[in-house]
């Protein structure tokens, strides 16, 4: 019955995957007219493309991303459709950066608060299969995130016995990665590990141009020049065990250990002059620090299985910890003025816990009943540190700088949705409802407060079949970005000299209602997607720069009254010859901003294309050309905009034989990739430039070591989300 159906499961969530470069047996033959249409989660495969698909997400297989064999996940995060990674690592969906990040299915506070760009930027990619792009998320799925959802899915195999991979890439720079993978599977029981390194050695700089309008008349002028050097790595530890209890019921634990370390050497160069040019303070600040982040997870699961393929109990319960801290000394030469140490330091230590409980039940007519609930309980707390003085030894503690903080947030979520189909034409209906309860104490101060909310998240999924090729989909769901805990804190955090940042209380939650029309065309090796989408955003959350005087920048959060944007993406995936395949994305954005409520006088708006390109060449059977291009266009911000950035790769890869391959890749071969921030108000100009050395060349390989036939599974064990 589901194959039958596979053509309105396609309409419900377009989804296109990289191409491949071995032919893979064909799809299934589409629907007749009068056949039901309920499906969720088929896996269709055809020459040129392997496409997974369910209602409410698009799955993008990275198995032959070349960048995702030597680099990290933002390297191959650069490579998926509707998704934009900029130098610190930050991640967009379509011109949205409040992305909610998870692996199989769940959350990690790894990818949330302070360092998160850097997790993304020093994890392996390798270990990825495919990257779910979601949107539109059902309400099975935490609304958390206005952009939607990023699902980062793991490799796994069903190969009997002892299989594994391991794997060395090193770059012309000084930078290398590796590891080892491994699964044995014997009987019931099923034991699944990885260890991988990243080194990593970072040279950026940041040129920061500023003029502000002086009371007078006219403008005081400062730039701000910093070369950074980090160095250091990541390392990744996971275990996990499967036991098959009988042909319906499977209990998982999973172990999982990661940590960052970076040391940094920073000199930054000041020069400010007052309207008429002439100087009025110079400095030269050298600083050296270390980072580290340890994030570390237990996690157990039970999956029953009711008769029925589709009648399943899921239930997860997992602990999370992550321990950050940064430390750093400085000495700074004023002129004029008495040269300064100083020592900085923050502490950052979260605890996480989690239970989900997911059901899924088939009804007459192909309905399909889903219901669950999701109980989250975290815990933070926040320490910064800060010392001065004329000497290193002479360090005096500055109360300015230093202040204790806790905030937690528990949130109580059920669910469900209901699907049914109508001939050609489905519908999905759902409902979350949410009671958030938060407390903040900042004990420095000794003061706290409280808050809590009940709101419901409604979501809407519907698809269509024109034809043999030809389907349709709409949906609706409305998102909500909470404010972090740093939102929150009106602590003003030291930076720099002339830079502070600083929380607002009196943030409110940013609600989205999102809006999609999808249209596809598929025959044969051809594939065709269009998405209009459509969103209408209140009280979204956002940096706001404001003067605090003497050249001092002071960086806070507040709400805007109203924001708009949508846009039209558009997907072709194809095969231009026998060898040659082609897989290309455009997104042409809009977005429109009121900020009234900060002060500016009517709205702003702008419009940005953005693009990528990948050009796949099966040169021989064992030789593999690949060759990807993005560019993101010119973006709107409330005080300004973000000027367009750009990136070229290569790959290749030799395939020795079954179990060995060579690959090489060069990595930003133009020299393009930058970041350049403008704000622009009657009162402020700044200009901030960001550049990284992301360019260079990896050479690497990998080996499969184990062997046996792949044995399917009675049902999909694998975790990638509700049901």
């Amino acid at each position: 019955m589901k194959y039958a159906l596979l053509a309105v499961v396609a309409a419900l969530s377009p989804t296109l995957v990289q191409a491949q470069t071995a032919p893979a047996p064909a799809a299934p033959k589409a629907p007749a007219k009068d056949a039901p249409t309920a499906v969720e989660g088929v896996t269709i495969t055809s020459d040129s493309t392997a496409m997974r698909t369910a209602i409410d997400r698009r799955s993008y297989s990275v198995t032959n991303d070349l960048s995702a064999k030597t680099g990290s996940i933002a390297d191959a995060l650069r490579n998926i459709p509707s998704v934009e990674v900029d130098v610190q690592g930050n991640v967009s969906l379509r011109g949205d950066a409040n992305v909610t990040i998870m692996i199989d299915g769940k959350p990690s506070s790894q990818f949330t608060g302070e360092g998160k760009g850097d997790a993304l930027q020093s994890m392996p990619a390798d270990q990825i299969d495919r990257v779910e792009v979601m949107t539109n998320p059902s309400a099975a799925y935490r609304p958390d995130g206005s952009a939607g959802i990023i699902n980062l899915i793991t490799k796994k195999t069903q190969k009997p016995g002892t299989n594994g991979t391991v794997r060395l890439n090193v770059d012309t720079t000084g930078r290398h990665n590796g590891g080892i993978s491994a699964t044995r599977r014997a009987g019931k029981l099923t034991l699944t590990g990885d260890a991988s390194y990243r080194h990593d050695k970072q040279e950026a700089r940041q040129l920061i141009e500023r003029s502000v309008r002086q009371a007078g008349g006219g403008y005081a002028s400062s730039t701000q020049d910093a070369d950074v050097e980090n160095e250091g790595g990541m390392t990744n530890l996971r275990g996990a065990v499967d036991y098959d209890l009988d042909k319906n019921n499977r209990l998982s634990g999973e172990l999982r250990l990661r940590r960052i370390a970076f040391d940094t050497d920073n000199r930054e160069t000041y020069a400010a002059s007052d309207a008429a040019g002439a100087p009025t303070r110079a400095y030269v600040r050298d600083l050296t620090g270390e980072i580290q982040r340890d994030n570390g997870a237990v996690s157990a699961d039970w999956r029953r299985q009711f008769k029925g393929a589709d009648h399943l109990l899921t239930t997860h319960l997992e602990y999370e910890v992550t321990d950050f801290t940064r430390e750093a000394n400085a000495f700074t030469r004023n002129s004029p003025g008495v040269d300064q140490y100083e020592r900085i330091g923050l502490d950052i230590f979260q605890n996480r816990a989690n239970l989900k409980v997911d059901y899924t039940k088939p009804l007459p007519k192909d309905v399909k009943l889903k219901t669950g609930l999701d109980f989250e309980q975290a815990n933070n707390a926040y320490k910064n540190r800060g010392a001065a003085g004329p000497t290193a030894d002479g360090l005096i503690v500055d109360p300015s700088r230093t202040n204790v903080y806790d905030y937690d947030q528990d949130v109580y979520a059920a669910y469900v949705t209901y699907e049914r189909p109508f001939g050609d034409f489905t519908v999905q209906g759902g409902l979350r409802a949410e009671q958030v309860q938060i407390d903040v104490n900042d004990v420095t101060h000794g003061a706290t407060a409280q808050n809590d909310y009940f709101r419901v998240y409604p979501t809407l999924h519907t698809g269509y079949t024109l034809s043999q090729n030809q389907t349709l989909s709409a949906n609706y769901s409305r998102r909500v970005q909470r404010p972090g805990a740093q939102d929150l804190h009106p602590y003003r955090v030291y930076l720099d000299p002339f830079n502070y940042r600083q929380g607002n209380p009196n943030l409110k939650p940013q609600i989205t209602d999102s809006y999609e029309l999808g249209w596809q065309y598929r025959k044969g090796q051809t594939y065709y997607l269009a998405t209009a989408y459509f969103r209408d955003t209140r009280d979204s959350v956002t940096d706001v720069v404001s003067d605090l005087g003497g050249g001092v920048l002071l960086t806070s959060r507040a709400n805007l009254g109203k924001s708009r944007s949508g846009g039209l993406e558009l997907v072709a995936n194809g095969r231009l010859s026998p060898k040659l395949t082609y897989n290309l994305s455009g997104n042409l954005f809009w977005n429109e901003i009121d900020a009234g409520n900060l002060g500016f006088a009517g709205t702003r708006s702008g419009t940005a294309l953005s693009g990528r390109a990948n050009l796949n060449w099966q040169a021989t059977p064992k030789d593999f050309f690949q060759l990807n291009a993005f560019s993101s266009g010119k973006r709107l911000t409330p005080q300004g905009y973000r000027e367009p950035f750009k990136m070229v790769n290569l790959g290749y890869r030799r395939k020795v034989n079954d179990k060995l391959s060579f690959v090489a890749t060069a990595q930003d071969v133009m020299g393009d990739f930058q970041e350049v921030i403008v704000t622009d108000t009657p009162a402020l100009r700044d200009r901030t430039r960001r550049t990284a050395n992301v360019r260079s060349v990896f050479f690497g390989f990998s080996y499969a070591f184990g062997g046996g036939k792949s044995r399917p599974e009675q049902f999909d064990f694998s975790a990638g989300g509700p049901g």
